[in-house]
Formats: structure tokens, sequence, C-alpha cells
């Protein structure tokens, strides 16, 4: 595969374009990641406001009314509820695998069988998240290839 860079003189025409004959995996995954990068989240740690980016997020948590944003430091409250990041960020390599999680597929290093036709995904960061049977059957298809 060729990659080429070309500059241009105006921000607000920048552009990535991925030229090739099938859309793969692959070419999906390198879709998703470009989509993520640019992207900025607001969240809050006590009574301080932060931004951070979208790609530093491992997964999305919501508790007790309320949705936190994990990276690798920091567990930022959001003001947005969870279904509202499934729809948001669905196309940007989040998945929903139980009714509490959203997490980044970016970020998962590894699916293993759990209990009742559950599965646990293992983050990159150690983490371990439960994904409810509901959601194995997508989780299989996006992670697994249909599988």
């Amino acid at each position: 595969m060729k990659v080429k860079i070309n500059r241009i003189s105006e921000k607000e025409n920048e552009c990535l374009i991925i030229e090739c004959v099938e859309v793969t995996p692959d070419i999906e995954s390198i879709r998703a990641y470009a989509l993520t990068k640019g992207t900025t989240l607001s969240g809050r740690i006590e009574e301080r406001f932060y931004q951070f980016s979208l790609s530093s997020v491992i997964y999305f948590e919501a508790v007790d009314e309320r949705v936190f944003a994990y990276t690798k430091n920091n567990a930022y409250e959001l003001r947005i509820r969870l279904y509202e990041l499934e729809n948001a960020y669905s196309d940007k390599h989040f998945i929903r695998c139980s009714k509490s999680f959203i997490i980044n597929l970016m970020k998962l290093e590894s699916i293993v069988p759990a209990l009742n036709g559950r599965f646990t995904a293992n983050m990159k960061n150690g983490e371990k998240i439960i994904i409810s049977r509901q959601y194995v059957p997508d989780i299989k298809r996006v992670v697994l290839g249909g599988n």
C-alpha cells in the first residue's frame, strides 16, 4: 500500500482520501481511526472542566444516571447520555457491549468467553469489561467478522 501526503494551503480544505479496490476491515479501521483523531470531548473532574481527545477514550460507562469517559489516566464526567454517545460514535469504532458500557475497539486487546453466553473484553489498559449476552452478536459481527 502506498501512502502519499499532499500539502494544501487552507486548513478547512483538509481531507483524507482512501483509494482501495475493496473496503476491507483494515480499510474500515483506518477510516474509523482517522475520524476519531480530530474529535474532542469536554468532561469534568471534580469542579474543573477539561478537553480531551475521543481517540484517548478506552470506554464510556454509565453509573447512577451519570456517564464517565475513561482514558489512560483520568475519568471524566460527561454531560451526555450513553445512548447519545453510542449514536454519535458508532461509526468511529465505539460499540455498546452492555447496558452500562461502550468500548473503544481501537483499545481492545482481546475477547474471551465468560459464563452464561457472555464474553469478557480485555482492554489494552488491563481493564476487563463484561459483554452482555444481548450484545455478543454485534461484537462478533464487528470484531470477529461475523464468526
